[in-house]
């Protein structure tokens, strides 16, 4: 089941913000996401805000209507209009994920996309992204997809391995996604994600470069490589608590990483963010909505357990789509709390972001013991020299493997 939501302060039924919330808002790039929470059946490893049909009846037995979710959504965009007032932004990337967005028909994709287009706008290089199930699309509805205005679409790979996806819990046959991003780019999508995962309880050093080499051979501009982290509630934790499959090995997953480096690399793809790579030869391969994330602009999260941020102000709505429904039918905001960030908070949040991504971060936001662990950094070969001489910290290699410590080293 989904995990718990944070702790945080009322969110106000109106969803207003404070006024200094939205000082400066014209300087900050502006982006939307939209929460699908559907999926046909549970994997394993999931912990997200998801809803087979099992579980889509709320408290009081309230019944949430997959049918009229698009439409509810919508109500969720105009609050935004209201709440963000004479914002003058345009949207700048929209990204649609889950869940499996592709549950929905492309039409109700499309109206959700619409309306952020009508109550905001959109800039004329305007990101446009949906999550998809690679068993859950035809080429009839890429084509839809692209003709409602969506121009990048990332599939749920995983593995290339059977018995990996079995673990997982995985549905879709091994092969699927690499069609997919064929019939995607048949149907006019310029940039296609594949998303791994690597450190699968079973899976071998050959069975993740059959992976990464049956991902690369379907040519996608981008791919995501991340570890599996087993939550605690998940089928998966069960299995491993019950020795049914071996638990999870940090040193396995160092080395995977370093292949994927390798292999990704030799494959004309950089990283440009600690789990994601990109085509080296197109800065527009890379995921402007992810790094919308990364570098702390403002983003407004629609849909049942979204998060948000505008100006330093973060909040997460309600979980369960029956209460997010009923919250607004009733005229309501369906935030559940929220949190003013501090300046201490907002610096510290910088680091952790910034540092995850090949730009790195600029040394001025360390503290005195930061500066000083940064110093250390470079000497141990965790931070790059060069962009370190230039007053930024950057990942060597080396320090990806190790990022958390290192930023945990930073934040002091």
């Amino acid at each position: 089941m989904p995990s718990a939501p944070p702790d945080g302060d009322p969110v106000p039924e109106s969803g207003s913000l404070p006024p200094e919330a939205l000082a400066g808002r014209a300087s900050r790039p502006l982006g939307f996401y939209l929460h699908v929470p559907y999926c046909a059946t549970r994997c394993g490893y999931c912990d997200f805000n998801t809803y087979t049909a099992a579980e889509l009846r709320g408290p009081g037995g309230v019944l949430a209507s997959q049918e009229r979710y698009a439409a509810t959504l919508c109500d969720e965009i105009r609050l935004a209009r209201k709440v963000l007032g004479d914002d003058p932004r345009r949207v700048a990337t929209v990204f649609v994920g889950g869940g499996t967005p592709t549950l929905l028909p492309p039409e109700d994709l499309g109206s959700m996309l619409a309306a952020v287009r009508d109550e905001f706008g959109l800039t004329a290089d305007a990101e446009v992204t949906t999550e998809a199930n690679p068993e859950s699309v035809s080429p009839q509805y890429l084509e839809r997809l692209r003709e409602a205005g969506f121009n990048r679409i990332s599939f749920g790979m995983q593995s290339a391995r059977r018995h990996v996806l079995g673990v997982l819990d995985r549905t879709h046959t091994p092969g699927r996604p690499e069609a997919c991003v064929a019939e995607a780019r048949a149907a006019g999508f310029r940039h296609v994600n594949l998303d791994l995962i690597y450190g699968t309880p079973g899976e071998s050093d050959d069975d993740w470069r059959a992976s990464l080499e049956a991902a690369l051979a379907a040519e996608p501009d981008h791919v995501s490589a991340y570890a599996l982290i087993v939550e605690e509630g998940t089928r998966l934790a069960r299995r491993i608590r019950r020795g049914e499959v071996p638990p999870t090995d940090d040193d396995v997953h160092a080395d995977r990483y370093l292949i994927a480096e390798e292999t990704l690399s030799a494959a004309g793809m950089s990283w440009y963010e600690v789990s994601n790579w990109a085509s080296a030869s197109d800065p527009s391969a890379r995921c402007r909505h992810n790094e919308l994330y990364w570098t702390g602009a403002d983003w407004w999260g629609a849909g049942p357990g979204a998060h948000s941020h505008v100006g330093g102000v973060r909040w997460w709505n309600v979980k369960h789509p029956a209460a997010y429904a009923q919250a607004l039918a009733e005229g309501r905001s369906p935030g559940a709390g929220r949190e003013v960030l501090t300046t201490e908070d907002r610096r510290v949040e910088r680091i952790l972001l910034e540092l995850r991504l090949s730009a790195g971060c600029p040394l001025q936001l360390l503290a005195p013991a930061g500066a000083d662990a940064a110093r250390r950094a470079v000497d141990e070969g965790l931070l790059e020299p060069g962009p370190y001489g230039e007053g930024r910290a950057v990942l060597t290699l080396r320090g990806r493997l190790l990022a958390d410590a290192v930023v945990r080293d930073l934040v002091d």
